[in-house]
């Protein structure tokens, strides 16, 4: 199995510590977000690897080397400001970060998410352009694989879509990304993809690939895993993985994120927490069915 930490939460920025706690007790506990009485409990033992997905590397960085399994990151690296993501830290100290996580997993496990792009008046194409050029100047050396998506109509998105005021992209806008993106990749020796995007870019240079492959899952393991069955009905190519964060929980509160949409329920959440418990929200019930999950 591999382990998604995580795509409803971002686990590594608020809580590695309760992490590092689970990975030494050797298993961890997930509600079903559909039928929070069924609780899986995944041992360690039967982890293949594991795919962080954060946002902020910096607390992981002095636990991964006590990590004695195979470990793939996806940094999520947008340009956007305050009023887009109010609680990240400054750009400057996630690159740092960035470039001190590719000295210790190798730049062939290190991803970078340029994630998701949207168009507004403050930023506009124009804007995105310089800024992706730069991001790659800066990552010179340290990443090979960049991943870019662009904006959907979340719940999230639509209840700030004042804040975002994003306009929806023409057929230029596409071609200026495509065009300008691939040429800075290009120019750093990097590769730049979509995964599962309506316009993949491809005829302006863009790979067409997976957040992670089966080739990818492959090389890290030795092992063949099933599709996303989550995304069956989507034709998405990545491996199957198995999430162990809880929606809401996140405390970035970017303005368009897919996994919160509370942010009351996301402050209530967090009180919850408990960085002793095989949960990361909460604590085990009595009427709770746990089953261990092996795959």
């Amino acid at each position: 199995m591999i382990l998604n930490v995580s795509g409803r939460t971002d686990i590594v920025a608020f809580y590695t510590e309760w992490f590092m706690n689970r990975y030494r007790a050797g298993f961890v506990d997930v509600r079903n977000p559909f039928n929070p009485k069924m609780v899986s409990r995944i041992n360690f033992e039967n982890v293949d690897a594991i795919m962080f997905c954060t946002k902020n590397p910096k607390p992981i960085l002095k636990y991964l080397k006590e990590i004695n399994k195979p470990i793939l990151f996806h940094v999520t690296l947008t340009p956007y400001n305050k009023d887009i993501e109010p609680n990240l830290p400054p750009k400057s100290e996630i690159i740092k970060s960035i470039k001190e996580l590719s000295d210790i997993v190798g730049i062939d496990n290190l991803y970078i998410r340029y994630d998701p792009i949207f168009l507004s008046e403050k930023y506009n194409i124009e804007y995105h352009k310089k800024m992706f050029d730069r991001m790659c100047s800066l990552l010179n050396g340290y990443v090979k694989n960049i991943i870019v998506s662009f904006i959907d109509n979340y719940k999230n998105v639509r209840k700030n879509e004042k804040v975002i005021g994003f306009r929806e992209f023409t057929e230029n806008d596409y071609k200026e990304i495509g065009v300008n993106f691939s040429n800075s990749a290009n120019k750093y020796g990097m590769t730049v993809q979509t995964c599962f995007e309506d316009r993949n870019l491809s005829e302006y240079g863009f790979k067409v690939g997976e957040c992670i492959s089966h080739e990818l899952a492959y090389k890290l393991t030795g092992k063949t895993f099933k599709n996303w069955t989550a995304r069956k009905e989507q034709k998405c190519n990545c491996v199957q993985m198995v999430d162990i964060g809880v929606y809401n929980s996140c405390k970035h509160f970017c303005k368009y994120c897919y996994a919160n949409f509370d942010e009351k329920q996301v402050n209530n959440n967090f009180i919850k927490h408990n960085v002793n418990s095989s949960l990361l929200i909460g604590e085990l019930k009595d009427e709770d069915i746990i089953k261990e999950r092996i795959k």
